[in-house]
């Protein structure tokens, strides 16, 4: 079998399976979602945001030369402008700046 058909029948197969995994859903649910399902989707993304902060703080050091200052304001900041605008994206990208400039310029 030469490259060419190789590849094709790979392309073929990998857009096979990323179907099967976009209409599955779709067929399996086709009658209701169940009661479980709902509740995750309720439950999930506070607890993936939950899990992505304890990440991004995993190597603080309150020990450490700046005793975890940058983050905690960078935190209050995300939390204050999500209060006050309602904007996931603005919220997020005050915060890192912030800590960036908090880390690059003032603890220089």
């Amino acid at each position: 079998m030469n490259t060419t058909v190789h590849s094709l029948l790979l392309i073929a197969v990998m857009a096979g399976v990323t179907m099967l995994l976009r209409f599955l859903p779709f067929i399996v649910f086709s009658k209701g979602v169940p009661k479980p399902f709902l509740y995750l989707e309720k439950v999930l993304p506070y607890s993936i945001m939950a899990m992505l902060v304890v990440y991004c703080l995993r190597n603080v050091s309150l020990a450490g030369s700046s005793h975890g200052i940058p983050e905690a304001i960078a935190i209050l900041l995300v939390v204050i402008m999500h209060k006050w605008k309602h904007n996931t994206l603005l919220s997020i990208v005050s915060g890192t700046l912030c800590y960036m400039f908090l880390i690059q310029v003032i603890l220089a």
